[in-house]
């Protein structure tokens, strides 16, 4: 057996995780502060991850400090899930999550349930920044559940993802336009990625702007967008029906893919990925 964790987890704010319905009838209203009640205040919240490798050779886990409402559960070997235990992001809400895979461990990072974000009571845009540095012949598995960019929000999502030599990473993002029947809120959403130094991936796409939404040549009629970033280059490009494949000029892969649903996009992404680990050397 590994050693226990060192776990270090803040007390969760009140109000709990929102309930939403994706892709069924309705979706069930943000909750609401009673008359005359103060409205919740911005939330600040740094949580981390860092891996370590025993004498024999094991991945433990170093750190794992949890700020609601981001939670930390282990939940493997070298496994870990994200919990919601409040609401959020909100308009305002600064979270950040912060990855150390050291040299020669291996990390698999998910979320037990989608992310909703929602505007916040005194508006304001929210933040969610990953940072992840994987060492020499480390491996990260970044797969959380889909983004479901709520009706007024306000967003903005940051990542900062740097490999070392020998590095391996699967990192999938899904973003859901909005709950069943209404239109998304706004997004902003930054990758950079970065492989012994060089650049390797930089990407940036808005959500929420009804031109670039509804255009033939971005969305289309598509709800969601997802990608996968792999190492491992494909040796040439494959398009499939909704999904395509794309070498990088670095050691890596991008499966980009569009959606009418969640389920369709993660369908595609599958699809796109399979495709792709095929075709590597």
């Amino acid at each position: 057996m590994s050693p226990p964790d060192r776990l270090a987890t803040a007390s969760p704010r009140p109000g709990g995780t929102i309930p939403y319905t994706l892709g069924g009838p309705a979706a069930t209203p943000p909750r609401r502060s009673k008359p005359g009640a103060a409205p919740r205040r911005s939330m600040r919240a740094r949580a981390a991850i860092v891996t370590e490798r025993d004498a024999d050779g094991r991945t433990l886990l170093a750190t794992m400090r949890s700020d609601p409402p981001i939670t930390l559960r282990r939940t493997g070997p070298g496994q870990v899930h994200l919990v919601s235990t409040a609401a959020g992001p909100l308009g305002g809400d600064d979270l950040a999550l912060d990855i150390e895979v050291a040299p020669g461990t291996a990390l698999d990072v998910r979320s037990v349930a989608s992310t909703l974000v929602l505007p916040g009571a005194a508006g304001g845009e929210s933040l969610m920044t990953v940072t992840a540095r994987v060492g020499a012949g480390a491996s990260l598995r970044f797969t959380p559940e889909p983004t479901v960019l709520a009706v007024g929000c306000l967003h903005r999502m940051v990542v900062r993802l740097a490999l070392a030599e020998d590095a391996r990473v699967f990192w999938r993002e899904e973003i859901v336009f909005g709950r069943y029947g209404e239109r998304p809120g706004s997004c902003h959403s930054r990758f950079d990625a970065t492989f012994a130094g060089g650049p390797l991936l930089r990407q940036e796409f808005v959500v929420g702007e009804p031109a670039i939404d509804g255009s033939p040549a971005v969305y289309g009629d598509a709800r969601c967008v997802g990608s996968t970033l792999m190492t491992g280059r494909a040796p040439e490009p494959v398009i499939g029906d909704g999904w395509a494949v794309l070498p990088l000029a670095g050691p890596g892969t991008l499966v980009s893919a569009l959606g009418r649903d969640a389920v369709e996009l993660r369908q595609r992404l599958l699809r796109g990925e399979a495709a792709a680990v095929k075709r590597q050397p």
